[in-house]
């Protein structure tokens, strides 16, 4: 494995809705906003860890005055994106990702230090044809779980009206999909081309840039435009790699 191996955290996020005003039901526009949505919760783990850990508004002395102000919430979320090198999610660069830099900016949060972003629902979307990309039926598809049953909106409404029943199982819920992420991560991986190369954030070019592993096997050889190369297969992960150049190809 690598010396320092990179740290790459999964994560979720589940945050209240927007409360409006509108004429209607139907496809209608917001007349006003009554009320801004917050972070309620998060949940995550450090690849390779077995634990997953949640982070909830009730975990911190201030829910109790200020049930609303997910200030704690945030700020413990930033600390973990600070020290991530990867930082894994399903829809994330669309949803996780620009929730969590907004309630950043509201608190006057700066940007945390820079990490790779991957996203396992862009990653099923370009490298396969699955029939949905939705998180629950991939797990479903492919044999690694499934969601926890959330049983609707109510769940939402309970934790925010402070029922510690609704919120112990949203904490379920939102385990539930950081764990089946990372199984989702781990199955499609070795498809990924474009897969932050770990050798270049730790500086070791004898490993799998994809999950760092040193059980390596030469594989043949692989021609390209100009040179030809041996090629490389990890033997944990079976991601297919280019090595070493053999020699150039002189055109005629």
């Amino acid at each position: 494995m690598l010396k320092n191996k990179p740290r790459t955290l999964i994560y979720d996020i589940e945050t209240s809705p927007l409360i409006s005003y509108t004429w209607g039901i139907w496809e209608q526009n917001v007349i006003e906003v009554k009320e801004e949505w917050h972070m309620l919760c998060f949940s995550y783990k450090w690849l390779g860890e077995k634990t997953t850990h949640s982070v909830s508004l009730p975990d911190f002395s201030l829910y109790k005055k200020d049930p609303k102000n997910d200030r704690e919430v945030v700020k413990k979320l930033w600390e973990l994106l600070d020290e991530a090198d990867a930082v894994v999610g399903h829809n994330s660069d669309a949803f996780d990702n620009k929730k969590t830099y907004t309630r950043f900016a509201f608190h006057k949060l700066p940007p945390p230090s820079p990490f790779k972003k991957i996203d396992t629902k862009k990653i099923a979307k370009r490298y396969f044809k699955f029939d949905s990309n939705k998180l629950d039926n991939l797990g479903k598809f492919l044999g690694l779980g499934e969601k926890v049953n959330t049983g609707g909106f109510d769940l939402w409404l309970g934790c925010m009206a402070g029922d510690m029943k609704s919120w112990n199982k949203m904490t379920k819920y939102c385990n539930q999909d950081v764990a089946l992420d990372e199984k989702l991560y781990l199955r499609l991986r070795p498809y990924m081309d474009n897969h932050p190369n770990l050798n270049v954030l730790n500086g070791d070019n004898t490993s799998c840039p994809n999950c760092g592993s040193h059980a390596i096997q030469k594989r043949g050889f692989g021609i390209n435009s100009k040179s030809k190369y041996q090629r490389l297969q990890c033997q944990l992960c079976s991601c297919w790699f280019k090595g070493e150049n053999i020699k150039c190809i002189q055109k005629k």
